[in-house]
Protein backbone atom coordinates (compact mmCIF):
# COMPACT_ATOMS: atom_id res chain seq x y z
CA UNK A 1 0.00 0.00 0.00
CA UNK A 2 2.73 2.07 1.08
CA UNK A 3 4.52 1.84 -2.02
CA UNK A 4 1.66 1.90 -4.51
CA UNK A 5 0.89 5.64 -3.17
CA UNK A 6 4.44 6.89 -2.91
CA UNK A 7 4.72 5.71 -7.05
CA UNK A 8 1.49 7.35 -7.82
CA UNK A 9 2.37 10.69 -5.83
CA UNK A 10 -0.21 11.45 -3.58
CA UNK A 11 -2.75 9.20 -0.91
CA UNK A 12 -6.06 9.81 0.11
CA UNK A 13 -6.96 9.77 3.96
CA UNK A 14 -9.87 10.11 6.29
CA UNK A 15 -11.00 11.75 8.84
CA UNK A 16 -12.12 9.01 11.15
CA UNK A 17 -14.85 11.66 12.99
CA UNK A 18 -16.44 13.40 10.10
CA UNK A 19 -15.78 11.03 7.35
CA UNK A 20 -13.67 14.08 5.49
CA UNK A 21 -11.46 12.93 2.75
CA UNK A 22 -8.31 14.47 2.37
CA UNK A 23 -5.56 14.34 -0.29
CA UNK A 24 -2.01 14.93 0.37
CA UNK A 25 0.86 14.61 -1.93
CA UNK A 26 3.77 12.57 -1.91
CA UNK A 27 7.12 13.56 -3.35
CA UNK A 28 10.43 14.46 -2.11
CA UNK A 29 9.43 18.25 -2.38
CA UNK A 30 6.95 18.71 -0.35
CA UNK A 31 7.57 16.08 2.29
CA UNK A 32 9.86 16.90 4.78
CA UNK A 33 10.13 13.25 6.77
CA UNK A 34 7.67 10.20 6.55
CA UNK A 35 6.78 8.60 10.08
CA UNK A 36 5.92 4.97 10.22
CA UNK A 37 4.34 3.65 13.14
CA UNK A 38 4.63 -0.29 13.28
CA UNK A 39 4.76 -3.65 14.80
CA UNK A 40 5.84 -5.27 12.00
CA UNK A 41 7.89 -3.32 10.09
CA UNK A 42 9.28 -6.32 8.00
CA UNK A 43 7.28 -5.73 4.94
CA UNK A 44 8.28 -2.80 4.38
CA UNK A 45 12.00 -3.18 5.09
CA UNK A 46 12.62 -6.09 2.24
CA UNK A 47 11.96 -3.09 -0.23
CA UNK A 48 13.59 -0.25 1.80
CA UNK A 49 15.03 0.78 -1.36
CA UNK A 50 12.04 2.17 -2.61
CA UNK A 51 11.58 4.84 -0.32
CA UNK A 52 15.38 5.97 -0.60
CA UNK A 53 13.96 9.31 -2.15
CA UNK A 54 12.45 10.42 1.50
CA UNK A 55 14.01 11.12 4.73
CA UNK A 56 12.59 8.49 7.63
CA UNK A 57 11.79 8.03 10.97
CA UNK A 58 10.21 4.96 12.10
CA UNK A 59 9.07 4.14 15.41
CA UNK A 60 8.50 0.43 16.04
CA UNK A 61 6.34 -0.94 19.26
CA UNK A 62 7.77 -4.08 20.75
CA UNK A 63 5.95 -5.78 23.52
CA UNK A 64 6.71 -9.08 24.90
CA UNK A 65 2.77 -9.90 25.41
CA UNK A 66 1.12 -12.89 23.99
CA UNK A 67 -1.24 -14.28 21.73
CA UNK A 68 -3.62 -13.62 23.93
CA UNK A 69 -3.63 -9.71 23.91
CA UNK A 70 -1.84 -9.39 20.62
CA UNK A 71 -3.23 -12.14 18.14
CA UNK A 72 -1.44 -11.67 15.23
CA UNK A 73 1.42 -9.88 15.76
CA UNK A 74 4.78 -11.45 15.69
CA UNK A 75 6.88 -13.16 18.51
CA UNK A 76 8.70 -9.96 19.86
CA UNK A 77 11.98 -11.81 19.03
CA UNK A 78 11.73 -12.00 15.62
CA UNK A 79 10.39 -7.77 15.40
CA UNK A 80 13.73 -7.49 17.28
CA UNK A 81 15.56 -8.85 14.77
CA UNK A 82 13.71 -6.63 12.27
CA UNK A 83 14.46 -3.59 14.42
CA UNK A 84 18.38 -4.28 14.04
CA UNK A 85 17.93 -4.28 10.22
CA UNK A 86 16.02 -1.12 10.22
CA UNK A 87 18.57 0.61 12.38
CA UNK A 88 21.33 -0.31 10.17
CA UNK A 89 19.07 0.89 6.73
CA UNK A 90 18.30 4.35 8.05
CA UNK A 91 20.53 5.22 11.15
CA UNK A 92 20.18 4.69 14.72
CA UNK A 93 18.98 8.22 14.54
CA UNK A 94 16.65 7.27 12.90
CA UNK A 95 14.34 4.11 14.55
CA UNK A 96 13.15 4.51 17.94
CA UNK A 97 11.51 1.71 20.23
CA UNK A 98 8.38 1.87 21.65
CA UNK A 99 7.01 -0.25 24.61
CA UNK A 100 3.18 0.72 25.41
CA UNK A 101 0.62 0.28 26.00
CA UNK A 102 1.94 -1.10 29.78
CA UNK A 103 -0.81 -2.63 31.27
CA UNK A 104 -0.86 -4.76 34.55
CA UNK A 105 -2.33 -8.28 35.05
CA UNK A 106 -1.69 -11.58 37.24
CA UNK A 107 -0.37 -12.64 33.98
CA UNK A 108 1.58 -9.39 33.03
CA UNK A 109 2.95 -8.63 36.58
CA UNK A 110 5.19 -5.73 37.34
CA UNK A 111 8.45 -8.25 37.46
CA UNK A 112 7.04 -9.26 33.97
CA UNK A 113 7.51 -6.37 32.45
CA UNK A 114 10.56 -5.55 34.54
CA UNK A 115 12.20 -9.05 33.26
CA UNK A 116 11.14 -8.40 29.69
CA UNK A 117 12.55 -4.48 29.09
CA UNK A 118 15.85 -5.78 30.44
CA UNK A 119 16.22 -8.76 28.09
CA UNK A 120 14.73 -6.45 25.24
CA UNK A 121 16.66 -3.55 26.41
CA UNK A 122 20.12 -5.81 26.20
CA UNK A 123 19.05 -6.73 22.62
CA UNK A 124 18.54 -3.26 21.28
CA UNK A 125 21.90 -1.61 22.72
CA UNK A 126 23.53 0.25 19.96
CA UNK A 127 20.76 0.27 17.43
CA UNK A 128 18.62 2.49 19.51
CA UNK A 129 18.95 5.82 21.98
CA UNK A 130 16.10 6.21 23.13
CA UNK A 131 12.25 3.92 24.13
CA UNK A 132 9.19 5.82 24.76
CA UNK A 133 6.70 4.03 27.22
CA UNK A 134 2.91 4.83 27.27
CA UNK A 135 -0.21 3.12 30.49
CA UNK A 136 -3.08 1.98 28.92
CA UNK A 137 -5.58 4.25 28.32
CA UNK A 138 -9.06 2.96 28.92
CA UNK A 139 -11.23 4.26 25.76
CA UNK A 140 -14.92 3.13 25.55
CA UNK A 141 -13.38 0.87 22.33
CA UNK A 142 -10.49 -0.56 25.05
CA UNK A 143 -13.43 -1.61 26.91
CA UNK A 144 -15.28 -3.68 24.93
CA UNK A 145 -12.50 -5.18 23.16
CA UNK A 146 -10.18 -5.85 26.75
CA UNK A 147 -12.58 -5.69 29.70
CA UNK A 148 -10.64 -7.09 32.21
CA UNK A 149 -8.09 -3.96 31.77
CA UNK A 150 -7.57 -1.83 34.43
CA UNK A 151 -5.57 1.70 35.15
CA UNK A 152 -2.09 1.45 36.11
CA UNK A 153 -1.72 3.10 39.19
CA UNK A 154 0.30 5.85 40.60
CA UNK A 155 2.53 3.19 43.14
CA UNK A 156 2.75 0.59 39.51
CA UNK A 157 4.10 3.73 37.24
CA UNK A 158 6.95 4.83 39.73
CA UNK A 159 7.91 0.91 39.83
CA UNK A 160 7.65 0.83 36.33
CA UNK A 161 9.84 4.27 35.89
CA UNK A 162 12.52 3.64 38.34
CA UNK A 163 13.66 0.30 37.22
CA UNK A 164 13.20 1.03 33.37
CA UNK A 165 15.09 3.69 33.69
CA UNK A 166 17.85 2.41 35.54
CA UNK A 167 18.33 -0.66 32.76
CA UNK A 168 17.89 1.45 29.86
CA UNK A 169 20.73 3.70 31.32
CA UNK A 170 22.59 0.65 31.45
CA UNK A 171 22.00 0.28 27.88
CA UNK A 172 22.39 3.76 26.67
CA UNK A 173 18.73 4.25 26.16
CA UNK A 174 17.27 7.62 26.72
CA UNK A 175 13.73 6.71 28.13
CA UNK A 176 10.62 8.97 27.24
CA UNK A 177 6.56 9.61 27.81
CA UNK A 178 4.35 11.50 25.84
CA UNK A 179 1.54 12.91 27.23
CA UNK A 180 1.80 10.96 30.56
CA UNK A 181 2.43 13.84 32.43
CA UNK A 182 5.49 14.95 34.48
CA UNK A 183 5.78 12.22 37.13
CA UNK A 184 8.71 9.91 35.50
CA UNK A 185 10.70 13.31 35.17
CA UNK A 186 12.37 12.23 38.65
CA UNK A 187 14.10 8.97 37.04
CA UNK A 188 15.42 11.07 33.85
CA UNK A 189 12.56 10.32 31.71
CA UNK A 190 12.16 12.59 28.76
CA UNK A 191 8.73 13.53 28.41
CA UNK A 192 8.54 16.78 26.39
CA UNK A 193 7.45 14.24 23.46
CA UNK A 194 8.01 11.24 21.57
CA UNK A 195 8.16 13.53 17.88
CA UNK A 196 9.21 16.52 18.60
CA UNK A 197 11.14 18.81 16.16
CA UNK A 198 14.24 17.88 17.52
CA UNK A 199 13.59 14.18 17.60
CA UNK A 200 13.06 14.64 13.61
CA UNK A 201 15.92 17.13 13.08
CA UNK A 202 18.24 14.04 14.33
CA UNK A 203 16.61 11.66 12.12
CA UNK A 204 16.81 13.65 9.05
CA UNK A 205 20.18 15.12 9.52
CA UNK A 206 18.41 18.78 8.91
CA UNK A 207 16.81 21.52 10.46
CA UNK A 208 13.07 21.69 9.69
CA UNK A 209 11.14 25.24 9.04
CA UNK A 210 8.13 24.76 10.90
CA UNK A 211 5.20 27.43 9.75
CA UNK A 212 3.73 29.26 12.99
CA UNK A 213 0.49 27.91 13.94
CA UNK A 214 -0.56 25.20 15.57
CA UNK A 215 1.76 22.87 14.60
CA UNK A 216 2.14 21.24 17.94
CA UNK A 217 -0.14 19.23 20.47
CA UNK A 218 -1.24 20.86 23.72
CA UNK A 219 -0.25 18.21 26.22
CA UNK A 220 3.70 17.95 24.17
CA UNK A 221 5.77 19.45 21.80
CA UNK A 222 5.60 16.73 19.45
CA UNK A 223 5.12 17.80 15.59
CA UNK A 224 1.24 17.98 14.02
CA UNK A 225 1.73 15.30 10.76
CA UNK A 226 -0.46 14.37 8.80
CA UNK A 227 -1.90 10.53 9.84
CA UNK A 228 -2.33 8.88 6.68
CA UNK A 229 -3.49 5.45 8.41
CA UNK A 230 -7.41 3.97 8.88
CA UNK A 231 -9.06 3.08 11.19
CA UNK A 232 -10.39 -0.76 11.19
CA UNK A 233 -7.45 -1.99 8.67
CA UNK A 234 -4.87 -3.54 11.07
CA UNK A 235 -4.99 -6.97 10.81
CA UNK A 236 -2.45 -7.21 14.18
CA UNK A 237 -5.99 -7.86 16.31
CA UNK A 238 -4.40 -6.40 19.79
CA UNK A 239 -6.87 -5.98 21.99
CA UNK A 240 -6.12 -2.74 23.99
CA UNK A 241 -6.83 -1.15 20.54
CA UNK A 242 -8.56 1.83 19.86
CA UNK A 243 -8.41 1.97 16.69
CA UNK A 244 -10.02 -1.31 15.62
CA UNK A 245 -14.16 -2.09 16.92
CA UNK A 246 -14.96 -4.90 18.73
CA UNK A 247 -16.69 -6.74 15.89
CA UNK A 248 -13.00 -6.32 13.97
CA UNK A 249 -11.11 -7.71 17.39
CA UNK A 250 -13.66 -10.73 17.78
CA UNK A 251 -13.26 -11.46 13.99
CA UNK A 252 -9.23 -11.68 13.86
CA UNK A 253 -9.80 -13.82 17.25
CA UNK A 254 -12.15 -16.08 15.61
CA UNK A 255 -9.88 -16.34 12.77
CA UNK A 256 -6.98 -17.28 14.17
CA UNK A 257 -9.32 -20.01 16.02
CA UNK A 258 -9.98 -21.29 12.51
CA UNK A 259 -6.46 -21.16 11.66
CA UNK A 260 -5.55 -22.99 14.57
CA UNK A 261 -8.48 -25.68 13.60
CA UNK A 262 -7.02 -26.13 9.94
CA UNK A 263 -3.54 -26.74 11.00
CA UNK A 264 -4.25 -29.26 13.22
CA UNK A 265 -6.60 -30.75 10.77
CA UNK A 266 -3.92 -30.54 8.47
CA UNK A 267 -1.21 -32.37 11.14
CA UNK A 268 -4.11 -35.53 11.42
CA UNK A 269 -4.56 -35.81 7.99
CA UNK A 270 -0.52 -36.05 6.91
CA UNK A 271 -0.50 -38.53 10.32
CA UNK A 272 -3.63 -39.94 8.91
CA UNK A 273 -1.74 -40.72 5.22
CA UNK A 274 1.82 -41.73 7.03
CA UNK A 275 -0.40 -44.50 9.17
CA UNK A 276 -1.98 -45.76 5.75
CA UNK A 277 1.15 -45.61 3.68
CA UNK A 278 2.56 -48.06 6.80
CA UNK A 279 -0.53 -50.42 6.57
CA UNK A 280 -0.14 -50.66 2.29
CA UNK A 281 3.68 -51.31 2.40
CA UNK A 282 3.17 -53.57 5.26
CA UNK A 283 4.92 -51.63 8.38
CA UNK A 284 3.64 -51.54 11.40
Amino acid sequence: MVFEQVDEGFVLSKNPYNNDIYRYHINPKVVDCICFCSKNPKPLVRNLDRLSDYRQFWFTTITPYGKDVEVNVPDYRKVIETFKELSECVGINGVSWRYDPIFITEKYSLDFHIEKFEEMASERHGYTSDCTISFIDLYQKVLRNFPEAREVTTEERLVIGENFARIAKEYGIQMKTCIEGTLLDQFGFDSTGCMTQQVLEKAIGNNLKVPKGKYRNRECNCLMGRDIGLYNTCMHGCRYCYTNSHEIIYYLSSLQIIVLFLAVIKVFANSFKRENLNIYSGKK
